[in-house]
This record gives C-alpha cells, sequence and structure tokens, in this order.
C-alpha cells in the first residue's frame, strides 16, 4: 500500500486559486472545500459531472439526514462558490435553496447573573470573560487579544481582523483595565505570559487560550453559578449590547461597538431589552374606560 498523497486535483487547485483571489480566509475556504468534498462522496464520481438534479438530490439527503439549517446553508454556499465561480456554470445551482430559519432572540443574562457567573471563575477566566462582557468581543477575538491590543491611553481594546476582515476598537472600561492589570501582573509572575505575548496564553504561552477553552471555562462558571439558563458564551456579548440599550445608549454608537456592519444587526437588541418595554407607556393608559357588568 503506498503511502504518498495523490496529486490534488487540478479541479480542486482552481478552487483554492479563485478563493485566495477573492482573499477568503482560511477557514472559509476549509469549509468549502469540505462541502465539495462531501458532495462529491455523496455523487460516487467528479463534481464537474453533476446536474441540477443530482445538486437538488443532495441537498433533499442531508435534510433527511436531520442537518441544521445553518450547515445547510454553509454548505450551499460553499458549493455555489465552485459551480458559479470555478466552473462557471450558475445553472446548475438553480434547484438549491438556502433555508430560512425564524431568527429566535437570544436568551439574556441579567447584570447580577453576569455578575456571579464571572465571579465564579479563576482570574484569568474572570479577566477573560469580563473582556467578553465588558467589551461585548466574540469568543475568537477575545483569545486573539495580545497584550498590545490594551491601549490605556486611550482607553480603547484594538480589536484585529474581526469577523468580515475588518479592525475595529472596541470600550476599555476602567474596571475592566483594573482586573486586566491584576491578571497581567498575576501571570508575568507565574511566568505564563510572554512579554508582549497573548493577553490569554494556552497551556503553552506561545499559543492562544483555544476557544473551546474559553467556552469550557464559561460553562463552569455558569454551573457553579447556579445559573441553569440556555446561555452561550456569545450570550455575554448579547448580554453587552442589551444592558447598553437598557442604560439609553444610542443604537448607532452600540451598532459600532460591536463591529456591525449593518444596523439591523443591532436593532434585534431592541426586542429583549425588557426594561425598556417597562418604561413604554400603552396608548391604552390614557383613556378613560367605564367598567359595564
Amino acid at each position: 500500500m503506498n503511502h504518498h498523497h495523490k496529486p490534488i486535483s487540478p479541479l480542486r487547485q482552481r478552487m483554492i486559486e479563485d478563493m485566495t483571489l477573492r482573499k477568503l480566509s482560511a477557514k472559509t475556504q476549509i469549509a468549502y472545500i469540505r462541502a465539495v468534498k462531501n458532495f462529491t462522496r455523496f455523487l460516487d464520481r467528479a463534481p464537474d459531472t453533476a446536474s441540477a438534479e443530482d445538486l437538488r438530490r443532495y441537498q433533499l439527503s442531508l435534510v433527511e439526514q436531520g442537518i441544521s439549517s445553518t450547515t445547510l446553508n454553509a454548505t450551499i454556499t460553499g458549493l455555489k462558490f465552485f459551480f458559479v465561480t470555478t466552473l462557471e456554470r450558475p445553472a446548475l445551482m438553480a434547484k438549491m435553496r438556502h433555508v430560512y430559519e425564524p431568527r429566535t432572540l437570544p436568551v439574556i443574562l441579567s447584570i447580577e447573573e453576569v455578575s456571579r457567573l464571572i465571579n465564579a471563575a479563576s482570574l484569568k477566566y474572570q479577566a477573560a470573560l469580563s473582556v467578553a462582557y465588558g467589551a461585548g468581543l466574540r469568543a475568537s477575538e477575545v483569545v486573539h487579544l495580545s497584550v498590545n491590543d490594551i491601549d490605556s491611553e486611550r482607553m480603547v481594546i484594538r480589536v484585529e481582523q474581526g469577523k468580515g476582515q475588518r479592525d475595529r476598537y472596541a470600550m476599555l472600561s476602567p474596571t475592566l483595565l483594573k482586573l486586566l492589570r491584576a491578571w497581567y501582573r498575576h501571570a508575568r509572575a507565574k511566568r505564563k505570559m510572554l512579554p508582549g505575548g497573548w493577553l490569554f496564553p494556552g497551556k503553552n504561552p506561545v499559543n492562544p487560550l483555544t476557544t473551546r477553552q474559553l467556552n469550557r471555562a464559561f460553562h463552569g462558571a455558569r454551573q457553579a453559578a447556579g445559573i441553569d439558563k440556555a446561555v452561550s458564551l456569545h450570550s455575554l456579548r448579547h448580554a453587552f449590547a442589551t444592558h447598553l440599550l437598557e442604560q439609553r445608549e444610542d443604537i448607532r454608537v452600540i451598532q459600532v461597538l460591536l463591529g456591525h456592519k449593518k444596523l439591523d444587526n443591532t436593532a434585534r437588541y431592541t426586542q429583549v431589552a425588557a426594561k425598556l418595554l417597562h418604561e413604554v407607556k400603552s396608548p391604552l393608559e390614557s383613556i378613560e374606560i367605564e367598567l359595564h357588568d
């Protein structure tokens, strides 16, 4: 049995070049290639021999397997890139349909719950979870912060190349800075952090913490704090936005702080800011109602 890798097919090579040309991130490229690979396995012959009907059958089989809408849509996007961009045969995708899931409202942690959760973690994770909540960062953005991204002069956190490949600045509040300084001193004293290195190093300080480790810490703290809501690490970002709205912060300011391209994404939070709902007066209140028996 020979163990040398079989050469990359010209077709895949072409797709990789197309993706590189459009500067798609490594993560996206892996996902797109996987989508084409899985389809090829289903088809059992070269993917460029597929018909629109084959693709339709494939989507049907995925739905029957009980695949989630998110995964299904990601698969379709990958296949679409291959057939439309690389093969230049858009007609093949004619019968493929993205699925629209009704967007559910995120479960929101109260300020009191966030406080209990953060206090249930060790210093390192207290600091990391506080960045997620106090600056509204995504998990991947938290773990990729370096010591030099914390700008205490301007009181901002530089977030490099978050989602959508755009750098942005997040807010650095005095309380968060104090906490990060405490963590920094502790980690440097224990030689767990390299000079100018990752703010939240992994086991080996050359590498950052993984989002998986951060997620585990979140759930550990959640259980320790006795919170049984269906929440995830990302819920801290949701809570950040919602609590800001409840403090009457301007929605456009929140959009900038979250790094949202579209205001629509930020506007969803107005539906979960319960405190605001309680403060609105119903028009019914200005009507005198005489009760009839």
